[in-house]
C-alpha cells in the first residue's frame, strides 16, 4: 500500500511539518492517495449506500470532483450495480441561478427533477450524495431564494424525500474536497496543498485512512452499541443543556423514543451508513417541550451562507425569540420556512474526544462539524426514534411527538463545557455529558 509522501525538508534543522508544499510536492502527494481513494470509493459504495446486485446508484458529485466520482462509478459498477445516475452540482452555476432568477422561478421544482428524483426513489434507488461546496458560494444572496427551493424540493419530490425519512431508500452523504472549501479550512496554504491536506484529512476522519476501511467502520458501528444500551435503558424524561455560554435549555423526550446512531437499516432489514463520517448518538425530542434558551458553538453554513454567534429561546417547544451576530436572515427564514420549522426534531450527543474534534479544524460544513459537537436540528423528526415510528403516519408521529416540516437544519451547541443532564420521569437526576464528554470517559 503506498503511504501519503510529507514534504521534502529543503532546509537543514526546519521542521518538515513547518514547511510549505509546492505545487509539484502536492501533486505527487494527491497521487501517491490514489489506492486510499479507491478504498474511500469502495466504502462508500459497500458500507455508505449498501449497494446490492443489480440496484440502481443516484451519484450526486461535484463537477469539481469528477475525477473521484469516476472512482465511486467504477467501484459501484464492481459490486454489481444495474445502473449508475450521475447528477452533477456546480456551485458557479448555482450562483448565476439565483443571481438571475426571480423568487418565483425557486418556489417551485421543475416537473422534470420531480420525475426525475421520484421515480428512482420509487425504483428502489440508492443514494450517495458526495458534499462539497464553497461556504461562502452563495453570499449576497437573498436568503429566501435557497429557503424557497428546500422547501420547494422537499415537498413537491414527496417519494424522494419521503423514501429516506420513512426507510424506504438506502442514502449516504460523504465529503470530497474542492478547492473554494479547502481554502476556507485551510487559510494560509496554497490552494494546491489546501485540497491535498483537506483530501488528507477527510480520508482520516472517515476512518479511510487505513488498509482496510469496511472492517474499521464495523468495528466503529460497534462502538455505537454502548452508548445506546445507556441511554435506551433510561427512559429519560427530558435533557437539560447548560454551558457558561449562557445555554440553559430543558428539552422533553416523548414517550417510547429509541437513541440511534451508528448504522441506519432499511424497512427492507438493509444496513447502511447516512453519515460518513458519524459520530453521534441522536433521538428526536417531544416538538412540544423545549423550554429555556441555548446557544451556538459553531458557525452553521446552510445553503451556501454562514449564520455566527447565534441563539434562540424556545418556549414550549417553539422558537419564540433568536439572534446573530451574522446571517439573521439567514436564520430567520429557516424557522420560518413552514409552521414546524421553529421546532426541534433532533437532538444528538457528540463526545469532544472524537477525531473530527481533536482534529481542531472547524470544517464548514455541517456533516463534518455537526459531528464535533453536540447539537440540536430545526425541523423534521426521526420515525425511526420512536418505537413503532416507521409504521406511522405523520398526523400519528405529531401526535406521538415527533416533528413534521419540510426542512431539517442542524446546528452545534457543544461548548466545551456543555453538561447535559438525564432527568427521569420522577424527577431523579442522572449525569450524561460532563465538560463537553460522556459521563462515563
Amino acid at each position: 500500500m503506498r503511504r501519503v509522501p510529507l514534504a521534502v525538508c529543503r532546509t537543514k534543522g526546519t521542521p518538515v511539518a513547518s514547511l510549505p508544499m509546492t505545487d509539484e510536492e502536492c501533486r505527487l502527494a494527491t497521487e501517491a492517495l490514489s489506492d486510499q481513494l479507491d478504498l474511500y470509493a469502495n466504502l462508500l459504495v459497500r458500507k455508505g449506500a449498501t449497494l446490492v446486485p443489480g440496484q440502481e446508484l443516484v451519484l450526486q458529485a461535484p463537477v469539481e470532483r469528477a475525477d473521484f466520482a469516476r472512482r465511486v462509478v467504477r467501484a459501484a459498477y464492481q459490486a454489481g450495480a444495474g445502473h449508475v445516475t450521475v447528477i452533477w452540482k456546480d456551485d458557479e452555476v448555482m450562483r448565476l441561478t439565483y443571481e438571475n432568477c426571480d423568487l418565483s422561478f425557486f418556489e417551485h421544482t421543475p416537473s422534470w427533477q420531480i420525475e426525475q428524483l421520484n421515480s428512482l426513489a420509487e425504483d428502489g434507488a440508492a443514494f450517495l450524495f458526495l458534499s462539497g461546496s464553497d461556504p461562502a458560494v452563495l453570499k449576497g444572496i437573498d436568503p429566501a431564494k435557497p429557503a424557497a427551493a428546500a422547501k420547494a424540493r422537499n415537498t413537491e419530490c414527496r417519494a424522494f424525500r419521503d423514501g429516506m425519512d420513512f426507510g424506504h431508500n438506502v442514502w449516504c452523504i460523504a465529503g470530497v474536497p474542492v478547492e473554494s472549501w479547502a481554502r476556507a479550512v485551510f487559510p494560509d496554504l496554497s490552494p494546491a496543498e489546501a485540497l491535498y491536506r483537506l483530501w488528507v484529512l477527510i480520508l482520516e476522519v472517515a476512518r479511510a485512512d487505513g488498509d482496510d476501511p469496511e472492517s474499521a467502520w464495523e468495528t466503529h458501528n460497534a462502538s455505537f452499541e454502548k452508548t445506546k444500551r445507556f441511554l435506551n435503558s433510561h427512559r429519560f424524561d427530558a435533557l437539560r443543556y447548560e454551558s457558561s455560554n449562557g445555554t440553559n435549555l430543558v428539552v422533553g423526550l416523548p414517550a417510547g423514543h429509541v437513541w440511534d446512531g451508528g448504522a441506519g437499516r432499511t424497512r427492507g432489514g438493509v444496513t447502511f451508513f447516512p453519515n460518513i463520517p458519524t459520530e453521534e448518538v441522536f433521538t428526536s425530542p417531544d416538538r412540544l417541550r423545549a423550554d429555556g434558551v441555548v446557544y451556538s458553538a459553531l458557525p452553521l453554513v446552510h445553503a451556501g451562507q454562514t449564520v455566527r454567534d447565534f441563539w434562540l429561546r424556545f418556549e414550549g417547544g417553539r422558537v419564540v425569540e433568536f439572534d446573530a451576530e451574522q446571517g439573521r436572515e439567514v436564520l430567520r427564514h429557516i424557522i420560518e420556512t413552514d409552521e414546524n420549522a421553529c421546532r426541534l426534531g433532533e437532538l444528538a450527543l457528540v463526545s469532544k474526544n472524537t477525531p473530527i474534534r481533536q482534529s481542531s479544524t472547524l470544517f464548514y460544513d455541517t456533516l463534518y462539524d455537526e459531528n464535533a459537537s453536540c447539537h440540536l436540528a430545526l425541523g423534521m423528526g426521526f420515525p425511526e426514534c420512536l418505537e413503532g415510528g416507521a409504521n406511522l403516519g405523520k398526523d400519528e408521529l405529531l401526535a406521538r411527538g415527533v416533528n413534521q416540516s419540510s426542512t431539517h437544519v442542524d446546528f452545534m451547541v457543544g461548548a466545551d463545557d456543555l453538561n447535559i443532564t438525564g432527568i427521569a420521569a420522577d424527577g431523579a437526576e442522572t449525569p450524561v455529558f460532563v465538560n463537553g464528554q460522556w459521563a462515563w470517559e
